[in-house]
């Protein structure tokens, strides 16, 4: 019996498959690239949900806007962020004189644009909404110094706007400016809103249609919502304040003692 020959038949036996080293390296490799995809899957998803449920949240609750140009200074300076509330008329309130809002000027401050790319304008309102982008050209933030049926009249022997024959003192108007260079004496339509700027001598603003179609009222349901919040820069983070300047005002025909 050759015993030389049965010995190298055990001791190959015994001996690991050839290759079986790299093969455990690659199934190693293999495992931890599978267990680290659902992971990246999961970030996917997540990172996903959040932008949807950020958008969601600024469609319908509060949505940021970057405010492109000093027509509001110095209550909003350029690249402000501010925090527009869109719920602040949705259950029956509706714009008050002196609050600063939002809105939509389609047909009232510009002309719609129906050859609008429906695409870039997708793009551009999930942007803005992130308050990454500017709005679009037809949104607006502005004051709101008359609602239905109010008389507004400039100006008195002071300067002063008047309001159902009540002078208005607006101590947010831009330093040097009067309440408005241009004389006018409207009635707003029940059911829209009169728009200035607080820089009145750099807001393009109601008085700028008073010849248009419409006259530079604005529909309230154009209103996107109230700026109830400054978001940025850090050192001007915080709420709006509010103004008392139309305190003095009655409402439409009645008369004041």
């Amino acid at each position: 019996m050759d015993t030389q020959a049965e010995h190298s038949e055990r001791d190959r036996s015994s001996e690991p498959p050839a290759g079986s080293e790299e093969g455990s390296r690659f199934s190693r490799v293999r495992d931890t690239a599978v267990s680290v995809r659902p992971w990246r899957r999961r970030i996917l998803l997540v990172g996903v949900a959040g932008t949807v449920a950020l958008l969601l949240f600024s469609a319908f609750v509060v949505q940021p806007f970057l405010i492109p140009s000093g027509s509001m200074e110095p209550t909003l300076r350029v690249g402000d962020r501010v925090l527009v509330n869109k719920l602040a008329y949705r259950f029956g309130s509706v714009p008050e004189r002196g609050d600063v809002v939002v809105f939509d000027g389609t047909g009232s401050f510009v002309r719609e644009d129906p050859d609008e790319n429906p695409v870039a304008s997708l793009a551009r309102w999930t942007a803005s909404s992130l308050g990454l982008a500017e709005p679009a050209d037809t949104d607006f933030v502005k004051r709101v110094v008359g609602v239905g049926g109010d008389r507004v009249v400039c100006c008195d022997a002071r300067e002063r706007l008047e309001v159902n024959g009540a002078p208005v003192d607006e101590p947010y108007l831009h330093p040097g400016d009067t309440a408005s260079r241009a004389p006018f004496d409207i009635v707003v339509p029940q059911g829209t809103l009169w728009m200035l700027g607080d820089h009145r001598s750099r807001s393009s603003d109601s008085r700028d249609r008073l010849g248009s179609p419409g006259g530079g009222m604005v529909p309230v349901d154009r209103v996107i919502g109230r700026v109830d919040w400054l978001g940025w820069p850090p050192g001007r983070i915080g709420g709006l304040e509010g103004t008392g300047a139309f305190d003095g005002v009655r409402e439409p025909g009645r008369a004041h003692g």
